[in-house]
């Protein structure tokens, strides 16, 4: 009996043993034998990492109906990759392929594929589905296509300064400037595996989606109205390029609300082919990141400052002899000229600085020190756009009359153009100091949207003040912007140009011929619905912003009446 029990025994060890054998001989023979045919079969159908293939939020312009346009999102294609231990022949491998993606560079295939004990080589991005599928049907060994995805901007360059782009910075993969920057932490996703995805599996629509997003991302929907922001662009890029000017920039805000409908500077950049860029200052916004010497768009704040504070009315008059001496220095009007006695209104449509100087002494120093305070100068607006710095007014810590007097026409005190924009809305929307913003609200993954609410800061000016402003702006831009040519007859609005010279930037004084130009109107002057900032820095050919950027804002107020169907007030 026991030598029964022995027999089977050894029976079932040695079947086991046999099974065994036969296991290890199929495995030696997939592994070794036939290894490198298997091993190809199975790279045919894998995900292999790379660093294009990823998932990030979507940012949004939105048009005056609400429709969302993305800006920033993500576009899908094909990345060439050899295995170059497969490749007998990389000469003819690379002529059939050169038959297809003639863009492919010889010398760089052929190195690659020279690199034999390297597993996976990367030998052009961004394939179109076409070509992928060409590329998959030569069936040369060692040669594959596989999904991928990348940052697309389909506008290009527009609001290119805004967007910011994405890109490495070391070894992390991130928004670089601007919004991709500052909302790094809503767009990014942290379960981006970075994979490669089969190219047969997409191109035959069988490809299922791998990644998931965490339900606390979101995309990003802006202020930005495309449509009012191409045509800012196209006004910016033209006036530039007239004047030769070395920079350009624009703003469209809404002053009721603090909303940004469009913001610009030239030149700028496409962040598609952000790497091209000769000059990485093209890649920092100007419009939150530089502070200038604005001029003459001072003076209706200084203006609106005195009538708030009652120490004059438009009818106020004053001896203007053409000068003022403050500290041992001249300071002149524009043109040197003086012209006897003359009221608040001339002081704004002539634009006197000697007139402006005289209300600040009205007021007083500490007290004209209080309103540009006030006016939010020399603090940041709290914009969502990154690296915003404040303006510059530590000429009003001093006890210099001087100090004050320039300060008074926009010289002396250096602002940034969002700070301006911010100050002079107040103007034009009751007296107050509205935050600007231009980020509509987050859409979350998880269908709750964070939106952003238009906040008051404080009140800067008495609702009555805002409307005397207005008038007097009014009629400026009625009677004195090119000599009234561009009177509007069925719309007011209310303008001011500046013309300032260029600061040194050793800090030694002024150049005599460098010039700043700036101008912001509003419309309808007295129910204003946009408020445009216009500058261009160092223009060529031409001595005054009302020469330059007149009519460049002439027609955006004129787009922006006809676009949004701006109701006629007069």
């Amino acid at each position: 009996m026991r030598e029964n029990i022995t027999f089977r025994i050894r029976v079932v060890f040695g079947i086991f043993l046999f099974c065994v054998a036969i296991l290890i001989g199929r495995l030696f023979f997939i592994q070794i034998t036939k290894g490198d045919h298997y091993l190809d079969l199975a790279n045919r159908q894998y995900m292999a990492p790379t660093s294009g293939q990823y998932n990030r939020g979507t940012i949004y312009f939105q048009k005056k109906d609400g429709t969302l346009v993305s800006a920033a999102t993500l576009k899908n294609g094909y990345v060439l990759a050899i295995k170059p231990e497969l490749i007998e022949d990389s000469e003819e491998v690379y002529k059939k392929i050169s038959e297809i993606i003639p863009s492919i560079d010889k010398e760089d295939f052929l190195n690659r594929a020279s690199k034999k004990e390297d597993p996976y080589e990367e030998i052009i991005h961004k394939l179109t589905a076409e070509e992928a599928k060409k590329i998959q049907e030569l069936e040369e060994a060692g040669v594959d296509v596989f999904g991928e995805k990348w940052r697309f901007y389909p506008a290009n360059n527009l609001a290119s300064r805004v967007l910011g782009f994405v890109g490495y910075k070391g070894n992390d993969f991130s928004g670089r400037y601007g919004l991709e920057r500052a909302f790094e932490d809503v767009l990014k996703r942290e379960d981006n595996k970075s994979f490669n995805i089969n190219s047969f599996a997409e191109i035959l629509g069988d490809i299922k989606e791998i990644i998931t997003s965490d339900t606390k991302y979101g995309d990003v929907v802006l202020t930005i109205e495309p449509e009012a922001q191409t045509f800012l662009e196209n006004i910016l890029e033209e006036a530039v390029g007239s004047y030769n000017a070395e920079l350009g920039g624009g703003l469209i805000i809404e002053p009721s609300t603090g909303k940004i409908v469009a913001m610009s500077v030239k030149p700028d950049f496409n962040p598609n082919i952000y790497g091209e860029a000769e000059d990485l200052s093209l890649f920092s916004n100007p419009m939150v990141q530089s502070i200038f010497e604005m001029g003459s768009i001072m003076k209706p704040l200084t203006m609106a400052a005195g009538l708030n504070e009652k120490v004059i009315s438009p009818q106020t008059t004053y001896n203007d002899k053409g000068y003022v001496v403050f500290n041992n220095a001249r300071i002149e009007n524009y043109d040197g000229k003086a012209r006897g006695v003359v009221d608040m209104q001339e002081v704004l449509s002539k634009s006197l600085n000697t007139g402006v100087v005289f209300v600040m002494e009205k007021m007083g120093k500490n007290k004209f020190k209080d309103y540009m305070i006030s006016y939010g100068f020399g603090d940041r607006t709290g914009i969502e756009l990154p690296g915003e710095i404040s303006g510059l007014i530590t000429n009003l810590e001093s006890n210099r009359d001087i100090e004050f007097a320039t300060a008074s026409f926009g010289q002396g005190i250096a602002v940034t153009p969002i700070e301006m924009a911010t100050a002079l809305s107040s103007l034009a929307n009751g007296g107050k100091l509205m935050r600007p913003y231009i980020v509509d609200r987050i859409i979350k993954e998880n269908d709750i949207d964070i939106k952003t609410e238009p906040l008051e800061i404080r009140r800067v000016l008495s609702e009555e003040t805002s409307k005397e402003i207005s008038r007097m702006l009014s009629r400026v831009a009625d009677e004195a912007l090119a000599n009234g040519t561009v009177k509007m007859e069925r719309y007011t609005f209310g303008a001011k140009t500046g013309t300032a010279q260029m600061h040194k930037e050793d800090g030694t004084g002024y150049y005599e011929d460098e010039y700043l130009h700036s101008f912001f109107g509003y419309v309808p002057a007295f129910d204003a619905q946009f408020l445009t900032l216009l500058f261009l820095i160092k223009p060529q050919g031409v001595r005054y912003a009302s020469q330059s950027l007149t009519d460049p804002f002439m027609s955006i107020t004129k787009f922006l009446i006809n676009y949004y169907n701006i109701p006629p007030d007069r």
